[in-house]
């Protein structure tokens, strides 16, 4: 399937790949594009992050891709945030039962495999009344969560987010933040 992703993007973009495999010597690809004759604008600077999107709060993410959860960890530390995360949603109860502290908002993926973002959202309101959920997910059809389930403590984002988009639903969520802390600068996007 990710060969075939490569192939459309090639041919979409007016290139072309090749393919030179042989047995034990292993699989080579060539991939040529055509040369774009504009120049390339200098990189803009990230604007600092929003005074208003900072906390102190502390969040427990489950994420089971573990490129986006460590991504999505820094994104939060960024804004001060204290983060407790888990690949899946097992480890994610067996942290809110160890933590002794109060943990203010769950951020879930909606699919994940064992048990998925819904059923760990549902357990761990009863194991910690009062917690905020923030489901995540890049699949469109679970936009459906928005669909008279979604209270003032339960939110939506979808992927890919921008590390300002996922603070701004972040404090929506936690209301007036507990404190401010400096910023650290990053461009990246999460679940691309």
């Amino acid at each position: 399937m990710g060969l075939a992703t490569v192939y459309g993007i090639v041919q979409q973009s007016g290139g072309y790949i090749f393919v030179n495999s042989k047995p034990g010597r292993g699989t080579s690809f060539q991939i040529y594009l055509p040369q774009v004759q504009v120049t390339a604008e200098a990189p803009q600077t990230p604007e600092p992050p929003a005074r208003a999107a900072f906390g102190s709060e502390t969040i427990l993410l489950v994420e089971d891709a573990p490129p986006l959860r460590e991504l999505t960890r820094q994104f939060l530390e960024t804004y001060g945030y204290k983060v407790l995360e888990a690949p899946d949603a097992f480890q994610a109860l067996e942290i809110a039962e160890r933590h002794k502290q109060e943990v203010r908002l769950l951020i879930t993926d909606v699919v994940m495999p064992g048990m998925g973002g819904r059923a760990l959202a549902d357990r761990l309101i009863s194991i910690r009344p009062g917690i905020r959920v923030l489901y995540i997910s890049g699949y469109t059809d679970d936009a459906n969560i928005d669909q008279g389930v979604l209270q003032s403590v339960v939110g939506f984002l979808p992927k890919p987010y921008t590390r300002d988009a996922l603070a701004s639903k972040v404090r929506e969520l936690l209301g007036t933040p507990e404190a401010s802390q400096p910023a650290q600068k990053t461009g990246k996007e999460a679940g691309s």
